[in-house]
């Protein structure tokens, strides 16, 4: 690709406007404060659990990592 096609493609960084304010929309999501946990998340936990019930020793490793 040659450097006038490059030009061509993008546009010059001044000549870019948004086209909306994104900043109230940022501060609505931070309002928000949702804490989603999906199955897998569940899972990797209660699996965590048992190897932990299992494997009570491998707490100090655990810890260590931490």
């Amino acid at each position: 690709m040659s450097g006038d096609e490059l030009r061509r493609a993008l546009p010059p960084v001044g000549e870019t406007e948004l086209t909306r304010d994104l900043w109230p929309a940022m501060l609505c999501r931070m309002e928000e404060r949702r804490v989603r946990l999906t199955w897998l998340d569940g899972a990797l936990a209660a699996v965590a659990m048992v190897w932990l019930a299992v494997f009570p020793e491998t707490i100090g490793v655990l810890l260590y990592q931490l």
